[in-house]
């Protein structure tokens, strides 16, 4: 009778030590998924996608502003573009956005998941792509290239339309950067003197890349098509209201897909917003923005 109410006693503690061993594993294993998703909340990387005709150049400024807050900033040069651009006359003949879209999901495979993504001009309609897979914790949408749909409500931007296509089959080619256009449209409020330089630093552009910007009506791969439903994550949208290119009206019709984005109109400023003076403040502001 001893014997057996030690035995039982003995297996009872066994017991409870089995049971508070497994208790500490899985309050250590809590522990550790806890400190994995905190860390995943908490990572801050956003990444810079340039528009047509740049290259990461252009996001210099903003990236400095953003790694002095303690950011981990990647800005990527697409194909034929910045660091990318020798030989841009061939390679960008008969790539199209969708090519553009596959090299950056590649990149952002290599990066911690779900950045900020940020992209200028056409880089916001490759930026609103991204995310309506799932791709990021938040977008900011800078002087925005209109996404399918989205029909050109200005008489500036109808023109643009009407002059590429007296390019001819434009679609088939490359089309190269004209300082005199790019002082009209693009760089009008740099000062006069930082123009040029800026200017040397475009490259050429996919005229395929074109046709499924501006045209989108007559592309049949939808390259430019945004499931707005489909992007979960806070949007904030930036015009300036001296852009000749985009205007905010374009600006407003991509803002308008995604209720209650923001859009800041900020006045005085053009295109290239995000290397005008000023921008180092802009580039704050959309920081204190980004949510969490």
């Amino acid at each position: 009778m001893k014997l057996l109410m030690r035995r039982t006693f003995l297996e009872g503690a066994l017991g409870l030590a089995l049971l508070s061993l497994t208790g500490a594993r899985s309050a250590a294993g809590s522990r550790d998924r806890d400190e994995s998703e905190g860390a995943k909340i908490m990572t801050r990387d956003i990444v810079m996608l340039h528009g047509a005709n740049e290259g990461a150049w252009c996001f210099d400024t903003f990236k400095a502003v953003f790694q002095e807050l303690g950011w981990t900033c990647h800005a990527p040069d697409l194909i034929g573009h910045g660091s990318k651009r020798a030989d841009a006359a061939t390679t960008l003949v008969g790539i199209g956005m969708a090519d553009y879209q596959a090299e950056l999901e590649g990149f952002l495979k290599k990066i911690p998941p779900r950045p900020v993504l940020l992209g200028h001009s056409m880089g916001a309609v490759l930026v609103q792509r991204l995310a309506a897979k799932g791709l990021a914790r938040a977008m900011v949408l800078v002087a925005p290239a209109p996404r399918s749909g989205i029909l050109p409500p200005t008489e500036g931007e109808k023109e643009l339309g009407q002059d590429l296509m007296g390019l001819g089959a434009f679609w088939k080619t490359v089309i190269n950067p004209d300082f005199d256009l790019a002082r009209i449209y693009t760089l009008n409020r740099l000062p006069e003197n930082e123009q040029r330089a800026v200017f040397d630093k475009f490259g050429p552009e996919s005229g395929r890349a074109f046709f499924e910007l501006f045209f989108w009506m007559f592309d049949r791969t939808g390259a430019t098509v945004v499931d707005t439903k489909a992007v979960a994550c806070p949007v904030l949208c930036v015009a300036g209201s001296d852009d000749k290119l985009v205007s905010v009206a374009t600006a407003r019709a991509t803002a308008a897909g995604y209720p209650g984005a923001p859009l800041w109109e900020l006045e005085g400023h053009g295109h290239m917003l995000v290397l005008e003076p000023g921008a180092e403040t802009i580039a704050r502001n959309i920081a204190d923005w980004i949510p969490g």
